[in-house]
């Protein structure tokens, strides 16, 4: 059964599409089947992986799938590099939260996501969701599908601001929706070993999150800026990359975490 994991921060800016390209571009690279949802109406991990919505069957995307009666596998698009499938995202999905909040649905509204996951679950090793830097029903329904939350953390000063506030959304989806929603793990972005800044937030990360904090963090790397304007992963773009690197630890944590055990 495949393990779903939300890539969530409703900060902007911390790394969070890069991550959830990178990370399941790199579980596909390791000969895991992975599916990557985009549920940001930004669209910018179905860009950054170039992913045409006219290669899809239907030329559907997750908007269609959440508020409308379309399956998730009709409308995946198949890469070849990497070998994963997207559920793309476009600006549509902007109008999504209102159509959730309007509709009444037999199940609830937040749990329209997790209802076609359902479905499909099985067909995939790992299904990554990559979240909006919003707190709203987008987020509610990718929280509520998923089996755990990995939360990208920017190394700069606010660092720690507004986690509170994705926390206590976290246990409002475990209390109300999704009771075995977990903290897969934070991962500490941007890190730049020449600052002190960057030495400090890290020190005060591990001391709130303790063991959940990933030993590799992800440094400040041009290639990793770079990649998707080229519509690839940092492993097409520059494999012997600090930032592919870093990616690549990232995801035999993961995998030692879910196949052999917790870390």
């Amino acid at each position: 059964m495949g393990k779903i994991i939300a890539v969530a921060n409703q900060k902007g800016g911390v790394g969070k599409t890069t991550t959830s390209i990178n990370l399941a571009a790199g579980l596909a690279y390791a000969e895991r089947k992975v599916l990557l949802i985009d549920i940001d109406p930004q669209g910018n991990a179905t860009h950054g992986l170039g992913a045409d919505i006219s290669q899809s069957k239907n030329h559907r995307t997750v908007y269609e799938v959440l508020v409308g009666d379309e399956n998730i596998k009709d409308n995946v698009i198949t890469l070849e590099l990497p070998p994963m499938d997207v559920l793309p995202s476009t600006t549509s999905l902007a109008g999504a939260d209102v159509e959730l909040a309007s509709n009444e649905f037999e199940l609830g509204r937040e749990q329209q996501l997790k209802i076609k996951l359902d479905a499909i679950k099985d067909e995939y090793d790992y299904i990554i969701i990559d979240c909006p830097p919003s707190l709203n029903l987008l987020n509610s329904n990718a929280l509520t599908a998923a089996d755990s939350v990995m939360i990208p953390v920017q190394c700069e000063y606010f660092a720690l601001e507004g986690l509170t506030q994705l926390l206590s959304t976290i246990r409002l989806v475990q209390k109300l929706w999704n009771p075995s929603l977990s903290i897969e793990g934070v991962l500490l972005t941007m890190f730049d070993v020449r600052t002190k800044l960057s030495v400090e937030v890290q020190q005060e990360v591990r001391k709130y999150f303790k063991e959940k904090v990933y030993k590799c963090y992800i440094p400040r790397n041009v290639r990793l800026s770079e990649a998707p304007s080229r519509e690839e992963s940092i492993f097409e773009y520059d494999r012997k990359s600090e930032g592919a690197k870093a990616y690549a630890q990232l995801v035999n944590e993961v995998l030692t975490q879910n196949e052999k055990g917790g870390h």
